[in-house]
């Protein structure tokens, strides 16, 4: 059987200029549906800013 070799990049070196990115869209659920957080007025995208996330632990039982 004869193994194959992967090629192997390293993308860490990858380099873009400013003018070549694209800006990342954030979307949240809100009222029940999704929408993009850009679209939100001033006082909504303050919320979503001072939000703080739920991370559940495991139970100490057994």
């Amino acid at each position: 059987m004869t193994e194959m070799k992967k090629d192997t990049q390293d993308f860490t070196k990858i380099e873009l200029k400013d003018e070549e990115r694209q800006p990342c869209e954030i979307w949240t659920r809100v009222m029940g549906y999704h929408r993009p957080v850009s679209s939100f007025n001033i006082g909504k995208q303050g919320e979503f800013g001072q939000r703080r996330y739920f991370e559940e632990g495991r139970c100490g039982c057994n």
